[in-house]
């Protein structure tokens, strides 16, 4: 019997969606004759109940544009905003998972995803998840697709920065994407060449930045490139930061919890301008001029790379075959060159953060780097 297979793009849009989306349909149409229906804007669509038919002329040419052709929203199934209220809609997904005739049910996202998809399969429905996001913090996989393009549009970035930052004498302080996980900056520093890298994962001291600044000054180098992730912090910023995700992890009563996330959001609202502040002080600690440069959405569009075009037909087409194979609640992972199921219990809530001890940083602190600590 023809086997039916939803498929639907949640969270923050990133290069590869829709070469993904193409190597799942591809595949599971012309291999393994399956039909596919795609639901519009994440789980807002399924909750809907807005499909489109995925046929072979549609996925045609979709494998170079950016974004996705499916639509994407950050909508919770549990926590989703109706009537002026946030309701739990699993069981009217359930309904339309049943409506559709639906086999299984394809989610591509990020860590959010898997969260959500996991709470789906738990209410019955045969869930495969892929892992997307250009942060490369998905847990229990080698890597995530849309990561390589937006390392590469960081990169290029911080390359045309030097010139700037050469010619006028300055230091320019590029904020790259990555709230939790410092991967994105990490990369695109050190293939960027940059003097300094602060990541989330490794709270800095503001006078070791300015030091390693004017260290260069006196060796003759009178620029400096720093590339900060959005979510990196000075070290007492940081400690009170873990405290108050710790209070919130702890909290068990429904008043502590709401203290708890309240005094999480305080702290997140006072750092939202942290990159502003980091160039005010440098400038004023080593006496060069010092400039801004948040990269912001402009790393997550555009053509995807060949690279993660490639990663992304990859796991589509595994994703095909685990359904022929009848093989659900999982997420296909990339493992060097395999695609591997790992049970979504496994990922769901964990993510991957950048090791003190990792290559990429035991390589750029051998190479000078600074990483404020």
């Amino acid at each position: 019997m023809t086997k039916y297979i939803g498929i639907l793009t949640a969270g923050g849009d990133s290069p590869g969606l829709n070469a993904a989306i193409r190597g799942v349909g591809k595949a599971a149409q012309g291999y393994y004759d399956m039909q596919m229906i795609g639901f519009m804007d994440g789980f807002r669509g399924l909750v809907d109940n807005r499909t489109t038919r995925l046929d072979g002329g549609v996925l045609s040419g979709i494998l170079t544009q950016g974004g996705t052709i499916l639509g994407t929203s950050r909508d919770k199934p549990h926590r989703m905003m109706f009537a002026g209220k946030k309701q739990d809609m699993t069981d009217v997904i359930v309904e339309n998972y049943a409506a559709n005739h639906l086999d299984a049910l394809v989610c591509l996202g990020g860590g959010g995803t898997q969260k959500n998809a996991l709470q789906l399969m738990e209410k019955g429905l045969n869930i495969i998840t892929l892992p997307k996001t250009i942060d490369n913090d998905v847990g229990k996989t080698d890597t995530t697709f849309g990561f390589d393009t937006a390392l590469g549009i960081a990169t290029e970035a911080i390359d045309r920065l030097h010139s700037t930052a050469h010619s006028h004498h300055r230091i320019i302080v590029v904020e790259i994407m990555g709230h939790r996980a410092g991967w994105l900056a990490l990369g695109a520093g050190i293939a960027g060449g940059a003097d300094v890298i602060l990541l989330p994962e490794i709270p800095y001291d503001i006078e070791n930045v300015a030091e390693a600044i004017r260290t260069r000054v006196r060796s003759g180098k009178n620029f400096s490139i720093v590339a900060v992730a959005e979510g990196a912090l000075p070290k007492d910023q940081a400690v009170l930061m873990r405290a108050a995700e710790a209070r919130k992890a702890a909290a068990v009563e429904k008043k502590e919890r709401k203290s708890a996330k309240k005094e999480l959001e305080m702290l997140q609202a006072a750092n939202s301008s942290h990159t502003v502040t980091l160039s005010q002080q440098l400038e004023a600690l080593t006496g060069l001029e010092s400039r801004v440069t948040i990269l912001g959405h402009l790393q997550r569009g555009g053509t995807p790379s060949a690279a993660d075009r490639l990663l992304a037909t990859r796991l589509g087409t595994a994703c095909a075959d685990l359904i022929e194979q009848g093989e659900f609640g999982i997420m296909v992972a990339a493992r060097g060159e395999l695609a591997v199921p790992v049970p979504l219990q496994e990922v769901a809530g964990s993510k991957k953060l950048v090791p003190m001890d990792h290559p990429w940083v035991e390589s750029a602190r051998r190479v000078g780097t600074s990483f404020g600590d």
